[in-house]
């Protein structure tokens, strides 16, 4: 079989955002994940604090390594930002807001979870920078 060379190897995305970048893929992640959420399984939190968990993975590990201590600051911004489809809202802006506190107080432990994901995948990724440029240096 001469001339048949392997083909590429499977790879991963490995793209690296800005602190800007990883907030807004952040926040527009969790946003199209709500919308989802209320629409195929009728606003289920349980369903949407599970699916914020990988979206902070992947923040934190896609983000650059001079910006990664924006991944655990962003995250609990969109984790508000895509309840807005998912919360419960009647009655107007009121209703909605009122929604949003209450799925915010509810929803609590899978904030704090993803939360602490994104930031022991940041430490881990910030101390490994810092000793990488103490090596070069």
């Amino acid at each position: 079989m001469a001339g048949l060379r392997p083909g590429p190897a499977l790879r991963l995305p490995d793209p690296r955002l800005t602190g800007l970048g990883s907030g807004l893929f952040c926040a527009a992640a969790m946003f199209l994940l709500g919308y989802l959420d209320q629409l195929l399984f009728g606003a289920s939190l349980t369903v949407y604090g599970v699916l914020f968990l990988p979206v902070c993975v992947l923040t934190a590990l896609w983000v650059r390594a001079g910006d990664v201590l924006t991944a655990p600051v962003v995250a609990p911004i969109a984790f508000a930002v895509g309840l807005l489809p998912v919360a419960d809202g009647g009655g107007g802006l009121l209703g909605r807001m009122m929604g949003l506190v209450t799925g915010l107080a509810t929803q609590a432990g899978w904030l704090y979870g993803g939360t602490l994901a994104a930031g022991l995948i940041v430490l881990v990724r910030r101390v490994r920078w810092v000793q990488r440029r103490r090596r070069r240096g």
